[in-house]
């Protein structure tokens, strides 16, 4: 695809429309991402990909320890199971430092991790790891003591999983025999099979990997996930000039909501540039002026763009700006935008459609410019306010 961003909003790329942009594939113009047939290819020996913990194709990497004072061996492969939550209890124990029981006066859950240093001299010492478990979106897994079972519930181009979680059928592989999972082995050994699902569930319970979430895009959105994030909740947020580089999950969340942005300004005659703005140019919004004319340019996943703008020039001094969107329900839907200068109606239209999910994983929210890249390219280079921003205030209105 041309734009990932179409994925993670639940917009379906078509061959024509990847076609006529066949040439800017690699290039800053696009927000690429390589079929996952090249994927698949691309991790043989193993099977599947990314997203697909089941598997070793979706997990398993190669690694380098470098350490030239510490350790004596050189230029030696190393194969015991071990798996990246390993790495920190390796550095502790090489460093000679404690993991913290403490941070900011917050006590912390213990490493749950082994450490790998055992096997630095050691190429054929027993493996310390006999037990790892793996989930994502319901992909899961288990493996230990040298045997590894799997499930495929959902591939990552797969729009809904294949069956409820407890019909999903497991394979069985023994690893130590059978490296690249080549030969499942679950109707040869049904009890190991079950002994081993088993093990998942009990793995699961005590690394609180309960309950099962198979869902996948809509976990970008905290309000759909039902989970906390930063803004715990809250529908305001005051801003000032010079707050930069916001990550979304660190901003209110403005999507599938009506919401209002209203800036204090002072300003000089024909003053440019953005009051506040998120995301870039494959999926944004921003708040800004254009040669002393006030607009909001909502920027659809890079396929489409919505501006509504006014005809009315505001006069050089301090003066109120508000954008209000009257959104009309559903997941990803359109609405009406609508400007007001010092609380006179300037300005409206109708922005067809919006982000349902994401603005894009990074990019920022920006006060007085719009770092990264441009939600709206016209004003590309002119981002830099030329006034002064005394404060920005964004309210959503969930459920209205």
């Amino acid at each position: 695809m041309f734009n990932e961003n179409t994925y993670f909003n639940s917009v379906q790329e078509t061959l024509d429309m990847q076609l006529q942009r066949i040439d800017d594939l690699g290039t800053e113009k696009t927000y690429n991402h390589f079929a996952a047939g090249w994927t698949i290819a691309g991790n043989t020996p193993f099977t599947w990909s990314k997203q697909v913990a089941s598997n070793f194709g979706g997990t398993r990497n190669g690694m380098v320890v470098h350490w030239p004072a510490g350790i004596k061996a050189k230029n030696q492969i190393r194969t015991q199971f071990h798996h990246v939550i390993d790495v920190a209890p390796t550095i502790y124990e090489a460093t000679g430092v404690p993991a913290p029981r403490m941070v900011n006066g917050i006590e912390q859950r213990p490493i749950e991790g082994l450490s790998m240093a055992y096997s630095f001299e050691n190429a054929k010492a027993p493996d310390a790891r006999k037990t790892q478990y793996f989930e994502m979106i319901g992909n899961r897994a288990i493996y230990h003591d040298g045997w590894f079972a799997g499930t495929i519930h959902k591939a990552p181009w797969e729009a809904q999983p294949r069956r409820p979680l407890a019909e999903d059928v497991w394979e069985l592989y023994n690893v130590n025999e059978d490296f690249s999972q080549s030969r499942d082995l679950a109707a040869k050994y049904p009890d190991k099979l079950e002994e081993l699902k088993k093990k998942f569930i009990e793995e699961a319970v005590k690394y609180n990997v309960l309950p099962i979430d198979d869902r996948s895009i809509e976990r970008f959105d905290p309000v759909i996930a039902g989970r906390p994030d930063l803004m715990n909740g809250r529908t305001k947020l005051v801003l000032y000039e010079g707050a930069t580089g916001i990550p979304e999950n660190a901003f209110i969340n403005i999507k599938n909501t009506s919401l209002s942005i209203t800036a204090e300004v002072d300003v000089p005659a024909d003053a440019s540039g953005v009051i506040l703005c998120q995301g870039g140019d494959f999926g944004g919004w921003t708040f800004y002026l254009m040669d002393g004319k006030p607009a909001y340019t909502y920027n659809w996943v890079g396929l489409e763009s919505y501006t509504v703008s006014s005809e009315t020039k505001i006069p050089a001094g301090a003066h109120t700006l508000q954008f209000t969107f009257d959104y009309k329900g559903g997941r990803g839907a359109g609405g009406v935008g609508t400007l007001f200068l010092n609380g006179e109606k300037i300005g409206a239209g109708t922005i067809a459609k919006t982000n349902a999910n994401t603005f894009g994983i990074d990019e920022s929210a920006d006060v007085g410019t719009d770092e990264n890249t441009p939600v709206f390219p016209a004003y590309h280079k002119k981002e830099k306010f030329t006034g002064h921003i005394r404060q920005v205030t964004v309210e959503t209105f969930p459920g209205k």
